[in-house]
């Protein structure tokens, strides 16, 4: 198992990065309405700073795209899809898109703003995330990717840095420099990507093997490698050497003693963590007895107490390890039920 460590993404979250050469030619943003502040993000290429903007009456991030730094697949490829993907999402869950301005050197792209940092961030300052705040945030994220899925939108880069959390701690997905559009299966025949994309620690096993893949199940595979991360506080697989995790990743996930995790999201993202003939879809997903039923959570946090006004659930909390073994039990009949009734 790994740590949880930032992969070289900007973000568009609150928490400031400090730059050494700050971009000083801002009369064009001037021109629309902005003014640039501090900066918050960067990359090898990229720089996101927040910026007032009247247009707007509010803060919003803006992305920096500098062309002699970019390469120029990007510069040609993925920036221009980036920006053609998310003009048409509108979603809750989504860092929404305001306005892209290209000038002779530079592409600079406005977004929402989202004050509050990222999941990253949360993870690493209250070291793992109990159940009921993993399932609030796991079901808007599942929600968002689900609409960009039924909206012909893959993502191709999801991961803790680039899940943000806005003024009312909710996550909103962000950073489309990897994403797809027009991937709707035609005739019931799933659209393939060849390109490898996103982080190696999020990476389905697919990728890693570098054969064609369908996209909407490697992202659902990210799925269950953000909710491993919220519960456990780290990542289920090292990728510092490719061939130990090519090796890790086909074999059967496995789960720490510590944190206490339920059996039903352990079993969640057991399915998750599947090959993908195997892997679980979205709707399933929806279906499932953690993310349905306000199942009991096994975890106790010393700031748990502090978050419970991000959730309107109020689970009971088992009291004993009996307890515990009984929900679990419970559950697993639950889910066989099921399954024999899908089976039929």
């Amino acid at each position: 198992m790994a740590d949880i460590a930032s992969h070289e993404t900007p973000s568009t979250s609150g928490k400031p990065i400090e730059k050494k050469n700050d971009d000083k030619k801002q009369t064009v943003l001037e021109r629309h309405g902005y003014a640039l502040g501090k900066t918050i993000g960067n990359g090898s290429y990229a720089t996101v700073k927040i910026a007032n903007s009247n247009r707007h009456e509010r803060q919003v991030a803006v992305k920096i795209v500098s062309k002699f730094q970019a390469p120029g697949d990007y510069l040609k490829k993925f920036l221009p899809r980036e920006i053609e993907v998310v003009k048409g999402l509108k979603h809750p869950n989504l860092i929404r898109f305001l306005q892209a301005i290209e000038t002779t050197h530079r592409v600079y792209i406005i977004m929402e703003y989202a004050p509050n940092g990222s999941l990253l961030d949360m993870i690493r300052r209250d070291t793992y995330i109990d159940e009921r705040r993993s399932r609030k945030w796991f079901k808007q994220i599942l929600s968002a990717v689900e609409y960009c899925h039924n909206h012909g939108v893959v993502h191709r880069d999801i991961k803790c840095e680039n899940l943000l959390m806005d003024q009312n701690f909710n996550i909103k997905l962000s950073d489309f420099g990897f994403a797809r559009g027009q991937m709707i299966p035609k005739d019931g025949i799933p659209l393939l990507s060849e390109t490898f994309c996103g982080s190696y620690a999020y990476a389905s096993p697919e990728i890693l093997r570098g054969i064609p893949y369908q996209p909407q199940l490697s992202d659902i595979w990210s799925l269950g490698i953000v909710l491993y991360a919220m519960v456990y506080g780290r990542l289920p697989f090292d990728d510092k050497n490719h061939a130990q995790l090519l090796k890790q990743v086909q074999s059967k996930v496995t789960f720490p003693k510590a944190p206490k995790v339920s059996y039903a999201c352990r079993a969640l993202i057991s399915r998750i963590l599947v090959p993908q003939k195997s892997r679980v879809r979205i709707r399933e997903i929806h279906e499932d007895n953690w993310v349905v039923d306000p199942v009991v959570s096994v975890q106790t946090s010393s700031t748990t107490k502090s978050f419970e006004r991000l959730s309107s659930e109020n689970p009971k909390s088992p009291t004993s390890e009996g307890e515990e073994t009984m929900i679990d039990r419970m559950v697993l009949f639950k889910e066989q039920v099921q399954r024999t009734q899908v089976d039929r």
